[in-house]
């Protein structure tokens, strides 16, 4: 049998980090996924994910992420239930989180989603008003793939298969 989940998404809290009364660590949180299809009002839908991850990993998780951060995860799918207050069964579906990745920076993932609008937004009005600004030329001499408006010339033996 296979269970085995791979997800790339991004924090919608800060990880809620605890100790068991052994002294493990584990640290939950729920990562936004994307669908990759389109709803029929062409709007992207997003699933909300629980995640668990324990011992050392997840206090590692814990501080170097924040709500916001861009992450990966690869683990597996658990269920499991409990009774609650009411004496009600209640059915929990998590990933158990085995392995994670940071997907961007921490300069990045520090700054504010308002500040990079801002930050987007003066540099493409500043590309648009002058196509030949300093920093515009130094990204394009030292990025072949940058977009100068060019065809980019690729050969079959440029290819590496």
């Amino acid at each position: 049998m296979l269970n085995s989940v791979s997800l790339t998404g991004r924090l919608t809290r800060d990880v809620d980090l605890r100790y068991t009364q052994s002294g493990t660590a584990v640290g939950s949180f729920t990562l936004a996924v994307d669908r990759q299809f389109r709803s029929s009002n062409r709007e992207r839908e997003t699933d909300f994910i629980s995640c668990v991850i324990w011992r050392k990993s997840a206090e590692n998780f814990a501080n170097f992420t924040k709500k916001g951060s861009l992450v990966g995860v690869e683990g597996h799918i658990q269920t499991r239930t409990y009774d609650n207050a009411q004496g009600q069964k209640v059915f929990v579906t998590e990933v158990i989180v085995d392995n994670f990745a940071l997907l961007e920076s921490r300069q990045t993932s520090q700054n504010s989603p308002k500040s990079q609008q801002t930050a987007n937004a003066s540099a493409t009005a500043t590309t648009n008003a002058s196509q030949t600004t300093p920093n515009a030329s130094r990204a394009n001499a030292t990025d072949p793939f940058a977009n100068n408006g060019q065809p980019i010339d690729i050969q079959d033996d440029d290819l590496p298969f």
